[in-house]
């Protein structure tokens, strides 16, 4: 049976928006995603495709790297739309459920030259639908970045609405099923991104009141601590290889 509480982002952003944005696989993800969108200067030409925006992040830090790209963040909850507004004035967001069939407003029809979808497949029974709706947003030949989970679900994943986690043949297997080109599909993060995925682990449940915002705002002092620890270890110079549990890959519309 599924527990409401699992897909319910109204209340998960409400309770970890503070905790999302410092989390440091949050942080290497970023990393990543600007390696592989290949964009240079300003992002000028650029008009980027956000697939679950959540509550604004990448579309801010992709907007303060490139601050000439055009920005679109689509996301289910109506909570974590309204907060990406007031944290990133200069994008635009868009309620959507994409596993419905509605088609793209005209003026979005083929409208993205890029797009990201970060740690979000994870979360819906349908990825292939997902993507398939979304890619009616984006260009012919538009490139797709998206990022997943690998390696043992935690406690707090399966609390936050993990179905599963993925491997680089599945995540391909996917892209494809979609209407995609895949190019590549990896793992990444070895070794201290695995650390500090089997800390996460090895918290089990506590983790959840651990990342929750307690009556003054904040997480409790020994997530903060972790998370200042790790910001430190999980870098891409020094996370690169593919046996790490952060999978990544790109592909074509």
């Amino acid at each position: 049976m599924i527990s409401p509480a699992r897909d319910d982002w109204n209340r998960h952003w409400h309770d970890y928006s503070e905790t999302a944005e410092e989390n440091p696989a949050q942080n290497y993800r970023r990393e990543l995603i600007f390696s592989l969108l290949g964009l240079r200067g300003a992002g000028d030409e650029a008009r980027l495709l956000d697939i679950g925006s959540g509550q604004g992040d990448m579309a801010g830090a992709i907007l303060a790297r490139f601050p000439s790209a055009k920005m679109l963040g689509l996301e289910l909850s109506q909570s974590g739309v309204e907060i990406s507004c007031r944290k990133v004035p200069g994008a635009r967001f868009l309620q959507r459920d994409l596993l419905d069939m509605t088609e793209p407003p005209a003026e979005l029809r083929t409208w993205a030259t890029h797009a990201v979808c970060s740690e979000v497949i994870e979360h819906v029974d349908d990825p292939v639908r997902l993507l398939r709706n979304a890619r009616s947003y984006m260009m012919p030949g538009g490139l797709l970045v998206l990022t997943a989970p690998g390696g043992p679900m935690s406690a707090f994943d399966k609390h936050i609405g993990h179905r599963k986690h993925w491997r680089p043949d599945e995540i391909a297997a996917l892209l494809q099923q979609a209407g995609f080109e895949s190019e590549q599909a990896s793992g990444s993060g070895f070794p201290f991104f695995n650390l500090y995925r089997c800390v996460v682990i090895l918290r089990g449940k506590k983790l959840i009141q651990d990342v929750s915002t307690d009556s003054t705002g904040s997480a409790s002092l020994s997530a903060r601590v972790a998370m200042a620890v790790f910001h430190r270890l999980i870098r891409q110079r020094l996370n690169s290889s593919r046996r790490g549990w952060q999978m990544v890959a790109t592909a074509r519309s």
